[in-house]
């Protein structure tokens, strides 16, 4: 009777250490699942590119001052120049002209040339003159401002509508065209 006392304490104590050790090993792969190795850590700190609050301001030679701020930009891995902008607005303050204020919800800037793309809810004002579309590309070296996508543009006697605007900064001559031969731009007059 003795002997079969001692055989069912070995038998619960075999149990309880078999427990014992399947819970620990459950613990430690938990452990080693949730937490990632120190150096991939390490790799995600120095790769962050994000920027917030972004200010860049520039000047050509004859005066004509370009200002781009955004909330965020994200620097392109593949070439550090380039910026991908969120909640963009700019202003363009020309020499011999009145001011033009771009905004839209995101933009690609070009750090080295200046030259940005915005794009989605694109918003130009200059003077009571107000263009809207999907699309800007804008550049300080070709003195152009092509706007493209949904093209409206609204003064205090018309509204037009088209595919895309051309303007030349400097001239200030403006293409208004379709892509498809066969549609026309559509101006209504606001009398």
């Amino acid at each position: 009777m003795l002997s079969k006392k001692i055989i069912l304490i070995f038998f619960i104590i075999f149990l309880i250490a078999i427990i014992i050790v399947f819970y620990y090993l459950k613990l430690t792969k938990k452990d080693e699942v949730s937490e990632p190795p120190l150096k991939e850590t390490e790799e995600m700190v120095y790769k962050s590119n994000i920027i917030k609050d972004i200010n860049y301001s520039t000047k050509d030679a004859e005066g004509n001052e370009y200002i781009i701020t955004a909330l965020q930009g994200e620097i392109d891995y593949s070439n550090s120049d380039i910026i991908f902008l969120s909640k963009v607005k700019a202003f363009i303050n020309l020499a011999n002209s009145e001011s033009i204020i771009i905004n839209s919800d995101y933009g690609k800037y070009n750090s080295d040339n200046f030259d940005t793309i915005f794009s989605k809810n694109v918003i130009i004002n200059y003077l009571e003159n107000k263009i809207t579309g999907e699309y800007l590309d804008f550049s300080m070296l070709r003195n152009s401002m092509i706007i493209s996508k949904n093209v409206v543009y609204t003064n205090l006697e018309n509204i037009l509508k088209a595919d895309v605007i051309e303007v030349n900064i400097k001239t200030k001559d403006t293409k208004i065209f379709m892509y498809e031969e066969n549609k026309k731009v559509n101006i209504k007059s606001r009398n």
